[in-house]
This record gives structure tokens, C-alpha cells and sequence, in this order.
């Protein structure tokens, strides 16, 4: 069979499976997590952010693949990378591996975090953000995306950039509700970074889109409960660790 004639029938069936007229409604995402490690020491001792700089890298970065459909998303560790210098575990801060399953249609969440030596499932309802779409764009892996922002957890500001032409509200870890899938994402208060680096039109079955069973059941408001009373006595390093399990 002429190989053009192939090349034609895939096209196609891509296009029908995976969208609907020139929208996404279907595949796999890569995001690229940055965290400026040197930063999360400025509350530290001069002298002793010094010689932690010395041995830890400037950032860590980590991989993480959304798949989604038009009604759920599972947001999960990617491929790794090759490291030399390796980021201490109390620098690191715990929720670095999370597994996030949304039901979008059902407005429930289902998250995977290991917090220090506990792995805990934690199942609520979606976080209920008041995003602020702004005129500001920005194009992020081929797709044009629209800025957004929005403050959580009372005083942590985060920025968002969404594109409407992947309709599934979602994005990484716990964020979503925008019009249309979340590629972008920065949230100054834990110096950390999300940005979609491809899409891959992959045919997503349902048995992927399932939420993480792994771990101590919790509803989000007792976690944070246990998480005050556990760190009250912390400081700043007690507030940063639980925005960053939290978001």
C-alpha cells in the first residue's frame, strides 16, 4: 500500500480520536520541574549557606507526565535524571514524587505523598481557586497560552498559563478550573516551576486515568491540621514544607 496513502489514514484517525475540530481532547503531557535549591536556603546562616551552596546544585530538576481525557487527569513522576550532586532531603522538603488523580466531572481529587517516612492518599474535593485571567500570553510548548493568577492557602501567590485549545480544565499537581489545561505554572513562595516541555497524542485508556491507592486515607483539612500541629514550632521552614505538600 502506497506509503501516503498511510501516512493519510494515521493523520486521520489522530485527528478523530484526539480532537474535536482544532481542540485537544486527549494525550500526554511532560512537565519540567525546576526548584532553585540556593534560594530555599536564604533563611539559612550566612556562613552555613555558604557551605551548603558549595555541595548542592543551583536547581533540581524532575520530570512529571499528565495524561489526560475530556474528564479526568493523573499527574505522576516522569523520566529521571542524571544527577552528580544530590539535594539533602531537608532542603528538598517532603511531596516531591506526588501521583495526582482528578475526576474533573465528579470534582474529586486523589493524591499520593510521601511526607518524611508516611505515604499518605489524600481524597477531597477540588481546590476551589479564584483565578484573575490577564490580556498577558505566552506560548509554551507550540501552544499559546493565557496568564492567570490566583493566591491559595490564604498568602501564596501563583501564576498560571493556560491554553483553551487542550479543553481539559486541568494541570499539573493539584491546580485546574481554567479554561482549558494549565501548561505553565510558577509559584515564587517555594522558588519552584512547571512548564510543559511537549504533547504526545497518545490513545489514553481508562485503566491509566485511576487514582493512586498507596497509602494512610486522609481528607485534605485533617492533613493540614496534623501538618500545624506538627510544625508549629518550625518557622519558616514549618510554612514552606506545608504549602509545598499542599499545593
Amino acid at each position: 500500500m502506497n506509503k501516503y496513502f498511510l501516512t493519510g489514514i494515521c493523520i486521520f484517525f489522530l485527528s478523530h480520536v484526539f480532537a474535536q475540530g482544532d481542540f485537544i481532547v486527549k494525550g500526554k503531557i511532560e512537565f519540567e520541574k525546576k526548584t532553585n535549591i540556593h534560594k530555599q536556603l536564604a533563611m539559612e546562616d550566612e556562613g552555613f549557606r555558604s557551605m551548603i551552596e558549595k555541595m548542592t546544585p543551583p536547581t533540581k530538576t524532575t520530570y512529571f507526565d499528565l495524561y489526560f481525557n475530556d474528564k479526568k487527569t493523573i499527574y505522576m513522576p516522569g523520566r529521571e535524571v542524571a544527577t552528580t550532586m544530590k539535594v539533602p532531603e531537608w532542603i528538598d522538603g517532603p511531596a516531591t514524587d506526588n501521583v495526582v488523580f482528578t475526576d474533573l466531572s465528579q470534582n474529586v481529587i486523589t493524591s499520593q505523598k510521601t511526607i518524611f517516612e508516611d505515604v499518605f492518599n489524600i481524597q477531597d474535593s477540588l481546590r476551589k481557586a479564584h483565578w484573575k485571567i490577564t490580556p498577558d500570553t505566552r506560548t509554551i510548548a507550540g501552544f499559546e497560552c493565557r496568564k492567570a493568577t490566583t493566591i491559595i492557602m490564604d498568602s501564596v501567590f501563583v501564576v498560571a498559563f493556560y491554553t483553551e485549545q487542550i479543553v481539559t480544565p486541568g494541570g499539573p499537581e493539584s491546580f485546574n478550573s481554567l479554561p482549558g489545561m494549565i501548561l505553565g505554572l510558577a509559584v515564587p513562595r517555594l522558588n519552584t516551576t512547571w512548564f510543559a516541555t511537549k504533547l504526545e497524542l497518545v490513545n489514553v485508556k481508562d485503566n491509566t486515568l485511576m487514582p493512586p491507592k498507596k497509602g494512610k486515607k486522609i481528607d485534605l483539612k485533617s492533613l493540614q491540621s496534623t501538618l500545624n500541629n506538627a510544625m508549629k514550632d518550625w518557622g519558616k521552614m514549618g510554612s514552606k514544607n506545608i504549602w509545598q505538600i499542599t499545593i
